[in-house]
């Protein structure tokens, strides 16, 4: 535009003419961008076959966390003010811990959060959280029940809950007592599959990407954490049956307008989903989720969980995923899976300290 300016200054008979030039291709722009932005879309979000494009790596970090506060009972979403202040908190915590002089400590069951301030099992600088909330500025993911918060256990999921057995669980996986089998142990410490990963999907403390591929017919699902992959079926085709159950499932999808519908049923029970309680089977859960492109960035992913058996109501989620332009790594868990053997090598060992101390 400077160049365009000075020619125009510098002949008298130009002066006039390209003005009005510039103005009919300012209003042409106007009124072709509609037209040039729904070319792009279009070719954006649809497949070659014609189907909705939800491909890529979607990244889910939030700090949004999946129930509402209990003290803000009543408070469905943040002000911008309250929004923006939490997620300074977190870049404030993320620099002072990052930049802090080093420290010498045991091992304990925390993560950067012990009460003197010294690092727990892992440093912050492993974690990858997210530093946002949602766009929604929602103070919980769930958004169904109406207060942000799992549904109430059914009595006898409540009495498993509480049992002494559960407790113990609890116990040998916060770190505070050994662990008398490999079965105290989820299925994250032994590798098999993380709750996060799904389904349905979660908000972890790292590796919160999932990564979309489609052809006719098929979508499937590369969860990062732990590189598992989901294969779901487009067509009408029938479950496997009852007597194949799987870690995650049986999925079947259809597309409702823009949204792929994923309806998983056949858990085996063995899988730490999100929100259920130790001891309680999951055999019975099913699960709806929905993927919608709601822009060239954003994948909205809402999930629906339905357990007569745990919960007394259903409960939902929306969760809006980011496009990640990086990619995909190996998620290698414990190499040899060295981990799970330490893990009972030292419950013995405490073990015998404790008969020691007797």
């Amino acid at each position: 535009m400077p160049e365009i300016k000075r020619n125009a200054l510098s002949e008298e008979s130009q002066m006039s003419s390209r003005p009005n030039a510039v103005a009919y291709l300012a209003v042409a722009m106007v009124v072709m961008m509609p037209l040039i932005t729904v070319a792009q879309s279009t070719t954006m979000t649809r497949t070659p076959w014609g189907d909705p494009d939800l491909q890529g790596v979607w990244d889910y970090r939030t700090i949004t966390p999946l129930q509402r506060p209990e003290d803000q009972p009543d408070k469905e979403f943040l002000t911008e003010e309250e929004a923006a202040s939490l997620e300074q908190n977190i870049l404030d915590r993320n620099a002072l811990l990052l930049t802090r002089a080093p420290e010498r400590t045991s091992a304990s069951n925390q993560v950067d959060r012990r009460e003197d301030g010294t690092p727990g099992f892992y440093n912050n600088f492993w974690l990858d959280r997210g530093t946002t909330a949602v766009g929604t500025r929602r103070t919980s993911l769930i958004v169904d029940p109406a207060d942000g918060r799992l549904p109430k256990l059914t009595p006898e999921a409540q009495r498993r809950a509480d049992s002494s057995e559960a407790q113990r669980i609890a116990q040998v996986r916060r770190g505070d007592q050994p662990a008398q089998s490999w079965t105290d142990l989820d299925a994250g410490d032994r590798c098999i599959q993380h709750a996060k990963a799904g389904p349905p999907i979660s908000v972890g403390g790292y590796n919160n990407n999932i990564q979309l591929f489609q052809i006719p017919g098929y979508v499937a699902m590369l969860n990062e954490q732990n590189h598992d992959v989901r294969i779901i079926p487009l067509d009408e085709r029938p479950n496997v049956g009852s007597q194949i159950s799987q870690w995650m499932g049986d999925s079947r999808g259809h597309w409702e307008d823009e949204t792929l519908v994923v309806e998983t049923v056949q858990f085996n029970g063995k899988h730490d989903q999100i929100g259920r309680p130790l001891l309680s089977t999951g055999e019975n859960l099913s699960l709806v989720e929905r993927f919608t492109r709601t822009d060239s960035d954003t994948l909205l992913y809402e999930f629906t969980v339905t357990d007569p058996t745990i919960w007394i109501n259903p409960w939902t989620v929306e969760l809006p995923m980011k496009r990640n332009p990086d990619l995909i790594y190996e998620f290698a868990c414990h190499e040899g899976n060295y981990g799970l053997y330490n893990i009972m090598a030292g419950s013995r060992m405490e073990e015998v300290v404790a008969a020691e101390a007797r």
